[in-house]
């Protein structure tokens, strides 16, 4: 659960401010846990079936037609979001890392460089076959992410606040300005809540029977992992907010300086963990890829399909990735047009449509409540994620 979104939370708390910011993160974490809750119990929905994908769900709730074409495309736009995320935070980590270990080095290479070096090892990590084959990354991974949230706290909390820090409002701009950064900085928090994409594949692996339903312990193991969440989100985005102020970095451990080893350390972390997670959403990408390809063009499989179909994945996403490196406005557009209809109002559409809850009930109102903000969270942290990314573009040297 614990992902590289993580590392934004302190910019977003930039934007939104002390009280917004920490209603924004409270809010998100009770909603997507609320969420996550309805797709594990529509997960047996009905008796002797079990829904194991996302899509699958979608199909029973919407028939097969709409669930298909409302599902299948905002989940694609949840890996590949991902993946191109995935490289930027890759890339430039990987910098930090470089330029923490041997800070008299030169020439110093542009991010672009970097992002690219970075994608080299995905053209590699891509041609093994399936999720079983990269369990071992997957572990490392996971493992990573916790290690590098609790550093990134503990050593904002170390260092302490920046000689002349402010958290007043950075009136820097026009005032649409603000407002458009204020609607990003909602899609950065909304990416950081984001496993409902997989949490129906967690399930399917969990032995289910009438007497021993699959819900109980999936339940017991979400409440579990967002304990776990809450404990890195918050102080990563409360304490680094608190040591940077308003001028903090939309990576927090980019802008974290000392200690130079434990920052290196960090900054490794990162990658490992990403490099992981990469293949991780590309997996189920590819196999759509392929399955398209042998079934509807009659490509034979084998090593030649999986190499060029899979190395122009890669490098579409790397491409993106070097053109539009800006990892908070990434991370404001897809959390808003990705992640906030997977992870806030969909589990919550598809529930009214299984269940039937009587109107005006108060899983009625829980869950139209849901939908309207998510709806309205979707709309403004997509717009104001696009312009940031416009507006960064404006003045950005392009492959320089």
């Amino acid at each position: 659960m614990v992902g590289a979104g993580v590392l934004s939370l302190p910019y977003a708390m930039a934007h939104l401010g002390w009280g917004p910011g920490i209603v924004a993160l409270v809010v998100s974490w009770g909603m997507t846990l609320y969420t996550l809750r309805l797709l594990i119990l529509m997960h047996e929905c009905v008796p002797g079936v079990r829904f194991d994908r996302y899509r699958d769900l979608g199909v029973h709730a919407l028939g097969p037609r709409l669930g298909l074409w409302v599902v299948v495309p905002q989940q694609l736009i949840v890996q590949v979001g991902c993946d191109v995320v995935y490289m930027v935070t890759g890339g430039n980590c990987l910098q930090k890392f470089f330029e923490s270990v041997c800070p008299s080095c030169s020439p110093r290479l542009h991010g672009s460089y970097w992002i690219c070096i970075f994608g080299s090892s995905q053209f590699l990590l891509s041609q093994l076959r399936d999720l079983n084959s990269i369990t071992a990354i997957s572990l490392a991974a996971a493992a990573m992410s916790l290690s590098y949230s609790t550093i990134s706290w503990a050593a904002c909390l170390a260092r302490g606040p920046v000689a002349g820090v402010s958290y007043a409002y950075n009136k820097a701009g026009t005032a649409s300005d603000g407002v458009f950064r204020v609607c990003s900085a909602l899609g950065q928090v909304a990416f950081a809540f984001a496993g409902h994409g997989v949490v129906l594949e967690v399930q399917a692996t969990i032995p289910s029977s009438a007497t021993k339903p699959s819900r109980v312990p999936m339940w017991k193991g979400t409440v579990a992992a967002y304990l776990v969440t809450a404990a890195c989100y918050f102080p990563v985005a409360f304490v680094g907010y608190w040591t940077f102020g308003r001028d903090v970095s939309d990576n927090v451990l980019v802008a974290l300086e000392r200690p130079p080893w434990l920052v290196a350390a960090a900054n490794l972390m990162v990658v490992v963990h990403v490099v992981g997670s990469y293949q991780v959403y590309a997996m189920p990408v590819f196999e759509s890829i392929e399955t398209i390809l042998v079934n509807k063009f009659r490509v034979p499989r084998g090593v030649l399909l999986r190499l060029v179909a899979r190395s122009t994945y890669v490098a579409f996403t790397l491409f993106v990735a070097v053109t539009f490196p800006f990892f908070g406005d990434l991370l404001g557009f897809f959390g808003g047009f990705g992640f906030t209809p997977t992870s806030f109002f969909l589990p919550c559409i598809l529930w009214l449509r299984i269940k039937k809850p009587p109107r005006f009930s108060a899983s009625w109102f829980a869950n139209w409540g849901c939908i309207v903000v998510g709806v309205m969270l979707m709309l403004v942290s997509t717009i104001g994620g696009l312009r940031s990314i416009i507006q960064d573009a404006s003045t950005f040297q392009f492959y320089s």
